[in-house]
Parts: C-alpha cells; structure tokens; sequence
C-alpha cells in the first residue's frame, strides 16, 4: 500500500473509530480515510483507491463500504465521545440538526428520489433528484476562530414512494425527518448522559414540531428554534390564590387565555435594547421576552421577539429559565452547520462517490462528516501561521480565520513532509532541493 502517512493522532483516532467493525475489515478503514484525503479531481470511490493505491483490491473496498454503512451509528458515538473528551466542554453542549440534499445522477441509485430543492440558484430549480440526509453536528466555540461545527451523524430520507424495495431488501423502513430528528435525539441523549451537562439542540422552524419536541422533552433536551407568527399560544396558568380552596386533580398545563405574537410585536411597550455576540460580531438588538405555554412543546417556553429591518421575528427556547443572550447566540450559531454543509459538499466533495448500494451510500457521506470533524479537532490547537499562508496574495486579509479548505492543505503538506523524510531517510536535502520541495507543497491544494 503506497499512501502518505497520517499524523499519529489522527492515525489513533481513525484506528479507534474501526472498533466495532469486524476484525477482517476493521484495518481497512485507515488506508480507505487516508485516500480519500488525497484524492484529486472528481471525489468518487474510485478517487479515493487511487489516492491510496489500493485498486488492486478494489472489489473488496467497495463491499467494505456496504459492511461500513451499517455500523455508522457506533462508530459516530465513539467519534463523539473522543471529541467531548479532547475538547472537555464545560456547561452546556449545543447541538444542530438540519437536513441537507446531494444531487445523484442514474434511476438505480439506492435511495435517491425527488425532493425540494432548498437552494434553486439562478436557474430556479424547484426540485433535485438525489439524496437527503437529515444531519446532527456539533456546535462549539473555537477561541480564536469563533462557531465551528462539528458533523457526526446522519439519517438517509427516502420518500414513502421509493422505500418499498429498501425494506424487502435490507429492512428499511419509512420515517418522516421528524421521526429521524427524534431518532437522533435518542441516540445523543444516550451516549452523553454519562456527562451530566445540559444538552440544547438548536434546529430550524420545520423540526419545531411535536415529535420532535416530545422527544426533546422526553430525554432532557433544551430545544431553541424559529417561532411561526401565528403559533397558538396560550398564557401561563395563574396559581391559587392564598387561602383559595384547591381543586381536585392535576394542576392546570396551559392557560385560558390565547396569545396573538402579531398583538404582542405591534405594542410599543415591553421593548428594550442590548448588545449581543451573534455571528461572531456584537450588535444591538431591540427584543420583547415573555413567558407562554405552547402544546406542540408541552407546556411552558421562554418566546423572544426580535425586531429588525424588515419586520420581526419570533423565537422560543423549552428552557423558561434561559436568558436572551443564550437563545439568540444559539440560533445565530446555527449558521455554522449552513456553512459546513457548503464545505463538506466543496471541499470534500459529498455526494460525488456515485455508489449504488444503500449502505455504501451511508458509509460514504459519513466518511465525509467524519473527515471534516477530524480535520477542525486536529487544527484545534494549531497557530494560525501553521494552517494557512497568505503571503502570495497580499490582496487578502492575512488575520481572516484559516477556512476548512486551508486547514485541510495544512494536513495534506503535513503528511506530505512526513512522507518525505521517511523517504530521505538521515541525510539532509540539498537547499536547492529543499526550495523545490517547499514550492510543490504550496502547490498542494
């Protein structure tokens, strides 16, 4: 096998996550990661061999793949536990979850249909035909280089209409993205309760809805999302008075009286303004904040009004006691999941490995979420100057935070020089060499 060697920590990272897999295909997953690193061009499968050499075994790669689909759940569990622990968060644990499609081409893709399109461009299409998949990330703070997000799992959806032959064939059965939002929701509760830290997950208005907030509420979940405009909200059920004779049966839920947001938006009083770090820039926020009982989230909720330019906007956290600060820096730092999605699809090229099979489809797109959550926990902890160069274009902002492209270059140049001196053995390259040798590593991209 004729590959670039990864750095050690990554090395012990990727060879970790192949516990669960069986003993004769676990040692497969390294080289498999390590080609797909160096793979040029377009990103299929068949990239990727050729980035490690492996096409000699390229059968076995791709059954390999179809092993490796069905064990994504465990091994995302233990790529999680490893990134809790090397990060050692303190507080809560914010979360994302958001659904994102990549496009395929051919009618005998497993899995793959029409679906909305929820970003046309300026051909305006409505619909694209490929996969979907329903994705849990990891939000977190880097210090210098602010929201980050960290991919770990993802659920494939496939349409009522095309899951017939998915479930004689391998026993998948049909689940709304609300059913998945919940399933994933289970599963990090699960593997994060030994923590003892509160949990948030922060999601779009489409996933605001009872399943999946009954789950949330089920495993001690905070949830904050977008707020519709016409949500029938209730007022907050008012306590006995003292000396008042208690009714029998269970404390009232809901108040009796209903809330209109429109009403509650259009009063001028109740406004006050504060600055908030939202986007990784402080600004000044005009907002309203009032406590209500809303029955898709069983029972009471924190709503946070939000004027802007063109209007205003509703919010609601599951948590009453959270303050404003903490539910807008958690909706604003959703965005970070957005621009992973870009990257996973740019950089690491999601959704081009053009497999058939529905496992190998899931091992596929995991891989990638799993690259990039790997390259953000190696670069953790690396200076700026280490990850990205900028002197070849001065036209750019040398203190712009190193991009997810930048930061995986530095580990292709690093593994690069690894490779070199192993090669060169003891004796030191001439200058001139060392010259060359530094201008085809910038060259790597």
């Amino acid at each position: 096998m004729g590959t670039w060697p990864l750095p050690t920590e990554l090395t012990a990272l990727i060879t970790g996550l192949a516990t669960p897999l069986h003993g004769r295909l676990a040692w497969r997953l390294l080289p498999l990661m390590a080609g797909a690193l160096f793979a040029h061009g377009r990103r299929t499968v068949a990239s990727w061999l050729r980035g490690a050499s492996l096409g000699h075994d390229y059968k076995a790669y791709y059954y390999f793949l179809g092993a490796l689909g069905r064990k994504c759940e465990l091994l995302a569990a233990l790529l999680l536990r490893r990134a809790v622990a090397l990060l050692a968060p303190r507080g809560r644990l914010l979360f994302a979850l958001d659904d994102t499609p990549t496009k395929r081409y051919g009618k005998q893709v497993e899995g793959a249909g029409v679906h909305h399109n929820p970003t046309p461009g300026p051909a305006d299409h409505k619909f694209v035909y490929g996969h979907v998949w329903v994705t849990l990330a990891w939000v977190v703070r880097h210090p210098l280089w602010g929201t980050l997000a960290l991919p770990l799992r993802a659920l494939l959806y496939v349409r009522r209409q095309g899951i017939g032959l998915l479930e004689q064939g391998y026993g998948v059965r049909f689940e709304t993205k609300l059913q998945m939002a919940a399933r994933l929701i289970d599963w990090l509760a699960d593997w994060l309760k030994f923590l003892g830290q509160p949990l948030w997950l922060v999601a779009d208005g489409a996933y605001a809805k009872r399943p999946v907030l009954k789950q949330a509420r089920a495993r001690g979940v905070v949830v904050v999302s977008r707020l519709r405009k016409d949500a029938a909200l209730w007022s907050v059920p008012t306590p006995p008075r003292p000396g008042q004779p208690r009714k029998r049966g269970p404390k009232p839920t809901y108040g009796k009286q209903a809330i209109s947001l429109a009403k509650r938006a259009g009063h001028r009083g109740g406004w006050r303004s504060e600055p908030f770090v939202l986007y990784g820039e402080e600004v000044i926020k005009t907002y309203k904040t009032f406590l209500a009982t809303y029955r898709p989230a069983y029972g009471l909720i924190r709503v946070v009004l939000v004027k802007e330019r063109g209007g205003w906007e509703a919010f609601f956290c599951t948590d009453p006691q959270a303050s404003v600060a903490q539910v807008l820096e958690a909706y604003a730092d959703r965005a970070a999941v957005e621009q992973g999605f870009k990257d996973l699809k740019e950089v690491h090229g999601v959704g081009q490995q053009q497999v058939r099979n529905y496992w190998a489809n899931v091992a596929a797109y995991h891989l990638g979420l799993w690259w990039h959550t790997l390259i953000e926990l190696w670069a953790w902890a690396r200076p700026q100057g280490r990850l990205c160069d900028r002197s070849a274009s001065p036209w750019d902002d040398p203190e712009r935070r190193p991009s997810h492209a930048d930061k995986r270059k530095a580990l292709r140049q690093e593994c690069l020089r690894a490779g070199i001196r192993r090669a060169q053995g003891r004796r030191p390259p001439r200058r001139g060499f060392r010259a060359v040798l530094r201008r085809l590593l910038a060259l790597v991209g």
